[in-house]
C-alpha cells in the first residue's frame, strides 16, 4: 500500500486567519494574483452568513523554503508551512476583510476590500457612498473583528 498522499484536516476560520497572518499559510509561485471582483467577496460573506457551503480548500505541505508569496500586502513572521493549491481567492478575501489588510491586485496595486452589512435586512453589499451615508448599514464589516469591537460583546 502506498503512503497516504493526502489527509483531511478541519480548521476553524479563526485558525486559518491566524495561520495566514503569521505566515504559516502562503501562496506558491504557481498561484495567480488576486482577481476576484468585490461582488464575489460580498457573495462569499453572504454564503457563510447563511450557512451555505463555500467549498473545500486544498493546501500542500511546503518542503521547500524557496519561492513563495504571502497573502495580503503585509510582511509575515514565518516561512509558509502550507501553500494554497485551491481556495486562494476565498482565503485571501476572508483574510483581507477580517483583518482589514490590503490585497495585492493583478496590477500589483495594494487595495482594501470593504464589505458593508445591513443587519435589519440581513444583506451584504460592496461598500459604497450610499451605504456610507445610511445609518442602517455597518459600512465596513472589518471592524467587527477588531479587538476593541469584540471586547464590547464579551464584557
Amino acid at each position: 500500500m502506498a503512503d497516504v498522499l493526502f489527509k483531511k484536516v478541519d480548521y476553524s476560520l479563526k485558525k486559518l486567519i491566524e495561520d495566514i497572518h503569521m505566515g504559516e499559510i502562503g501562496l506558491g509561485d504557481i498561484q495567480r494574483p488576486f482577481v476576484w471582483p468585490r461582488s464575489k467577496v460580498r457573495d462569499l460573506f453572504d454564503s457563510m452568513y447563511r450557512g451555505f457551503p463555500i467549498g473545500y480548500l486544498l493546501l500542500w505541505e511546503n518542503g521547500y523554503s524557496g519561492e513563495h508569496r504571502t497573502i495580503g500586502a503585509t510582511q509575515k513572521q514565518k516561512v509558509p508551512r502550507l501553500l494554497i493549491v485551491d481556495g486562494q481567492q476565498r482565503l485571501t478575501s476572508l483574510y483581507a476583510v477580517t483583518k482589514a489588510i490590503p490585497i495585492i491586485t493583478k496590477e500589483l496595486r495594494s487595495e482594501m476590500i470593504r464589505i458593508a452589512f445591513n443587519p435589519l435586512q440581513e444583506k451584504f453589499e460592496v461598500a459604497n457612498p450610499s451605504t456610507e451615508k445610511d445609518p442602517e448599514w455597518i459600512n465596513d464589516i472589518s471592524l467587527l473583528w477588531k479587538p476593541e469591537t469584540i471586547n464590547i460583546f464579551i464584557n
